[in-house]
C-alpha cells in the first residue's frame, strides 16, 4: 500500500497516511486538528545511482539533473 502526503489548509500541518491507490483521493481528516480541509500533496524523491567503482556520483539516476534540488541543471552542483 502506497504512502501519500497532505497539507491541512487549516493548521498547515503535513502528514503522511498509508492508504491504497483507490482512497488517495478520498478526503481523510488532518492528525493534528481533525479538520476535512485536507489536500493531497506533490511528493518529491531523489534517487542517487552508483558509479561502477561503487562511489555515489552526485547524479540523480538516468545520469542528468540534480540530485540535491531536483532541478534540471543547477548553478551549485554545475550540472
Amino acid at each position: 500500500m502506497p504512502l501519500y502526503e497532505y497539507h491541512c489548509d487549516d493548521c498547515r500541518c503535513e502528514f503522511e497516511v498509508l492508504r491504497s491507490f483507490s482512497q488517495a483521493d478520498e478526503p481523510v481528516s488532518c492528525i493534528q486538528c481533525d479538520s476535512p480541509q485536507t489536500r493531497r500533496a506533490i511528493s518529491l524523491f531523489a534517487a542517487v545511482s552508483k558509479s561502477d567503482a561503487g562511489g555515489g556520483d552526485g547524479r540523480s539516476l538516468g545520469g542528468t539533473g540534480c540530485a540535491s534540488c531536483a532541478a534540471t541543471s543547477c548553478a551549485t552542483c554545475k550540472t
